[in-house]
Formats: C-alpha cells, structure tokens, sequence
C-alpha cells in the first residue's frame, strides 16, 4: 500500500518478465489508455526497438482502453497514431478486435505464436457490453483470428451491387452498419456500401484488403472511417498504403473529426453530433434526420 503510481515502474518490470519467461503469456492494462503515456520511455526503448537493438524477444500484451464513448478525452486517448508511427520490420502487432471471439482467438493466436513480438491492443470499452460484439459459443471453440472481417450482411450476390468500400476499425463500425441498415430499409441511397472492419492494422493485412476489393469488382470509392480526430488514429497510417493499393482503380477519401488538439470533446451532446456527421458524410444521411 502507499505504493508510487508509475505506469514506468509497472511496465517496465512486465516488459523484463516477459523477456525471462519466454512461456508465460504476459499482460499489461492501463486504467486508461492515456496512462502509458507515463511508461512512454519503456515503450520507445524496450517494447518497440529492443528486438532489434539488442535481439531481445517480447511477447508482452498492452491491452489500452480506446473508444469514443462521449466520455470525454481521457477514455478517448491511447494514442493509437503513436503506436502505428513506431511500426516497422514487423517489430509488433497492433490491432483493435471488435468481438468477443476475435478478442479471444487474437490472444490465443498470440500465446502460440512462434514468433514472439509484443502485441499492443486498443482493448474495446463499449464493446465489452455490447450486444453486436457478442460471441456465439461455437465461434469460440473453434476458428481463428481475422485479420479483416468483412461486411455480414451483403451475401455473394449482392456484392456485385456494392458501389462503396468502407473501411474502419472498432466501434465506429456498428454504427457505420446501423445507419447503412436503416437506409437500406428505408429505399434511400447509399444502401450500396460494404462496412469492412479492420481488426488489425499492424502488420499491414495486405492479403486480406485484397480479397475485399476483389469480392467487390463494382465499387468505384474506398472511404477510411474513423471515431478519432483527422491529425490522430490510423489515416497518416492507412493513407500511403490505401493510395498504393487502390488509387489507380478507387476514389479514396477519408471521414474523421476535424483536427484537434485533445483527442476527444468533453460534451456527450457535441460527441453525438459529431459521430451523425461522421456517418452522414460516410454512409449518407439518417432517414430520421
């Protein structure tokens, strides 16, 4: 009891246990995601370059609590830009599932991974409770991780029809599908887009972005969705790879909130604006409006 309150200390003594014990599975979680930035040191010396500076292995998991909730900016900033500037030679995974079954078979698939890197995660907080985020038992027991998950509801041959690539990671993506649904429902346009989720973004999943663009041959633009400000989250990150990949065949351009300097507004009624303009100008406007 009394102890000092250092992120620095705590992962820095996680970080060299799961260096010593190559077989335990270790895991780090900040109260918030903002509070690694006290371990910042730990995380550019250690976690990000040790590899390579000195050929030491890691498999540690930083679970970092991330949504935009309406909470305000301290639930709203692990600082996932951060993560995905530091990203090279395949030096961590860095990825945001958005199931209960992905959040398992990603820790699962970690455990047994061969190749030990540290895997840093931007843990779900509204999808810990979320009735679209659940699991069916069976998804559990068997299966895998996907790196890409594809839109649910647009079956083989309606995927001809798609005219619009959405592509997003967490929980973004459920509302992206809801308002896609209620337009859909409702005859108006903008019905004809597929809601992609990217559940890990680091490693690249070059293969799995291939077979979407491939399963939707018809689809002349590639939206990047995302909860988080324009100068923040994965667009720096997403942009080279998307324009290398798709520029030549797609239209790409981005939705996020405008540039700012906290990662997230303290008014929940400006954050629910904020997240009906996002998906106005991704999906196309509510039939409520």
């Amino acid at each position: 009891y009394d102890s000092l309150l250092s992120e620095f200390a705590a992962l820095g003594f996680e970080y060299g246990y799961s260096v010593e014990s190559q077989n335990t599975l270790v895991v780090w979680e900040a109260q918030f995601g903002d509070f690694a930035n006290g371990a910042q040191i730990i995380i550019d010396n250690f976690i990000v370059a040790g590899e390579e500076k000195w050929g030491q292995t890691s498999g540690l998991v930083m679970l970092l609590p991330h949504g935009y909730e309406g909470q305000g900016p301290e639930h709203s900033s692990a600082r996932l830009e951060r993560y995905l500037a530091a990203a090279a030679n395949a030096n961590m995974t860095i990825a945001q599932p958005t199931t209960t079954a992905q959040y398992f078979h990603l820790l699962r698939a970690h455990a047994h991974n061969a190749t030990r890197r540290p895997l840093i995660v931007m843990s779900p907080k509204y999808l810990l409770r979320a009735r679209q985020a659940r699991s069916r038992i069976a998804e559990l027991s068997s299966g895998f991780f996907h790196e890409v998950l594809d839109d649910p509801s647009v079956s083989d041959k309606e995927s001809s029809n798609i005219e619009r690539i959405v592509l997003c990671t967490g929980k973004i993506a459920f509302e992206a599908l809801d308002r896609r649904d209620a337009r859909r429902a409702a005859n108006l346009g903008g019905s004809h887009s597929a809601i992609i989720r990217l559940e890990q973004l680091y490693p690249w999943p070059e293969q799995g972005i291939d077979a979407v663009f491939q399963r939707y041959p018809k689809a002349s633009e590639v939206v990047w969705l995302q909860d988080e400000p324009a100068n923040m989250g994965s667009w720096s990150f997403v942009l080279e790879r998307l324009v290398q990949r798709a520029g030549d065949t797609f239209k790409v351009r981005h939705v996020a909130r405008a540039a700012a300097a906290s990662p997230a507004t303290g008014s929940h009624i400006l954050h629910d604006l904020e997240v009906t303009h996002l998906l106005d100008e991704a999906i196309g406007a509510s039939p409520d409006a």
